[in-house]
């Protein structure tokens, strides 16, 4: 197992945590879907139906992290680490189509606090920065879509570093 790097990981967190809000906002997860558990994914996933049915989309604007604190960290069958994020941001819903607000308020920040769950196999394969599609060999941007772009294999996160499992 690899060493754990505090300073790495708080980067990683705060990053999927990004992604994850910019996704939603986009009214896709397609470029998270990789670093998210399928609990997580088909609760946002839900939720961003539910809004395209009413013709709506969720906005957080001035999205930011403003600490990332580790809770705790233990090994089980898997390892898994627990981790308080404080961030900030305007909350608000508008009208897709003429993005008119709806509810919520574009004008000030809020701070709210998510506590998030990752996990990581014990037996994970160790990668290097650059990471490399299991089947071809060709450099893959896991930041991405997570599929390889020369032949499509889906690089799966989960066999490889920590997977978001839980957020509330």
């Amino acid at each position: 197992m690899q060493e754990f790097n505090e300073a790495v990981f708080k980067t990683k967190v705060d990053n999927i945590f990004v992604k994850l809000f910019t996704a939603i906002m986009k009214g896709n997860l397609t470029e998270v879907d990789h670093f998210i558990s399928d609990e997580v994914y088909n609760k946002y996933n839900n939720y961003i139906k539910d809004l395209d049915s009413k013709n709506q989309r969720q906005m957080y604007d001035e999205l930011n992290v403003k600490d990332t604190i580790i809770l705790n960290r233990e090994i089980k069958e898997k390892e898994i680490v627990n981790v308080l994020i404080i961030s900030r941001y305007m909350d608000y819903i508008i009208d897709k189509d003429t993005g008119e607000l709806i509810t919520g308020d574009d004008t000030r920040r809020i701070e709210k606090e998510y506590h998030l769950t990752f996990t990581k196999k014990l037996d994970a394969k160790e990668t290097s920065i650059v990471k490399k599609c299991p089947t071809c060999g060709n450099s893959i941007s896991v930041n991405n879509s997570g599929v390889c772009d020369y032949c499509h294999t889906i690089y799966n996160q989960e066999d490889y570093d920590y997977v978001l499992e839980n957020i509330s």
